[in-house]
């Protein structure tokens, strides 16, 4: 029986990075460091802001700083080895490496998925609840939340490495991507990936595209409560809530066409892992601060705090 299970005699794997060019990749190691740069910091200032901030005790900024903190957590997952493999014509990873950056991408990812349900449960109960909500979004109840998002986060990256770290690997090990994911892993296994591909899919592709759906259904149910409010009432809902729903569009939409396909990997991909893993992480600090009048005269009102 063991004569039919191909050896795993494989311990390491070559990344191939973004690109082959020697020029272009010092550009894009400048572009790329100053972008995982400013995503920690900017992400650790809201962190920051808020916790020392006693005007941002609201449950939706209690939440914000555990996206903030995600966010700096995930970019740091895979931005810094891709920044390093810039400068390195030969890029190798280990396999535990690999398996543990899979399983941290996914712990991170899924838990972030779950918090920005839990936002927009939020942003529901503000609006269509409004004299409810200090009842109803209790600070154990935003604990709790935030709990379920952890677990949540580490349910899902089990079951994906679980899926992954029997599989066996005979070669070839060069893997056409900068960082290890499901689909350039399955591409690789010596045996047929074609039904855990699906559950893959299903674990990760379909379970975005179902939330994403939810989501876009309680925000067309926020947005017929707002033909109530004043026009003031709708402006500030809007304002706050809509970065929300910007955040959410960016996530979603990416998470769907990584992970909804069948187990293959294109030249796209790449592009939209860079979006997804190190781009979106740096947009969110942006979306949050400029659209959001309070979080940027916290900041301010901290760094005149602190300069004095």
């Amino acid at each position: 029986m063991d004569r039919l299970i191909p050896p795993n005699n494989v311990t390491e794997f070559i990344l191939l990075g973004l690109t082959q060019n020697p020029h272009l990749q010092k550009i894009l190691f400048i572009v790329f460091l100053f972008i995982f740069l400013f995503t920690v910091l900017a992400n650790l200032l809201i962190v920051i802001t808020i916790s020392l901030s006693p005007a941002l005790s609201a449950p939706m900024y209690f939440f914000l700083t555990y996206l903030s903190f995600i966010d700096a957590s995930y970019t740091s997952v895979t931005t810094p080895k891709m920044i390093i493999d810039l400068l390195y014509q030969r890029r190798i990873i280990l396999l535990g490496s690999c398996l543990t950056q899979l399983f941290v991408e996914h712990f991170l990812g899924g838990s972030e998925i779950i918090l920005l349900i839990v936002m927009a449960y939020d942003h529901y109960v503000a609006i269509c609840k409004p004299l409810h909500y200090t009842t109803i979004m209790r600070q154990r109840l935003c604990h709790l939340l935030v709990v379920m998002a952890w677990i949540g986060g580490t349910l899902h990256a089990t079951g994906q490495i679980l899926f992954m770290i029997n599989l066996p690997f005979c070669g070839p090990s060069i893997i056409d991507h900068f960082m290890c994911d499901l689909f350039p892993l399955l591409k690789l296994a010596c045996r047929d990936t074609y039904m855990l591909g699906m559950v893959v899919a299903a674990n990760s592709g379909a379970m975005c595209l179902l939330i994403f759906s939810m989501l876009l259904i309680s925000y067309i149910v926020i947005l017929s409560s707002l033909k109530c409010h004043g026009s003031e009432g709708r402006r500030k809902a809007l304002s706050t809530r809509g970065s929300h729903f910007t955040v959410v569009v960016l996530f979603f939409v990416l998470c769907i066409f990584t992970y909804m396909g069948p187990v293959a990997t294109y030249p796209a991909d790449k592009l939209v892992t860079v979006f997804f893993a190190i781009l979106t992480p740096m947009l969110n600090p942006i979306i949050y601060t400029v659209r959001n009048t309070e979080v940027k005269n916290a900041m301010r009102s901290l760094l005149k705090t602190r300069v004095t």
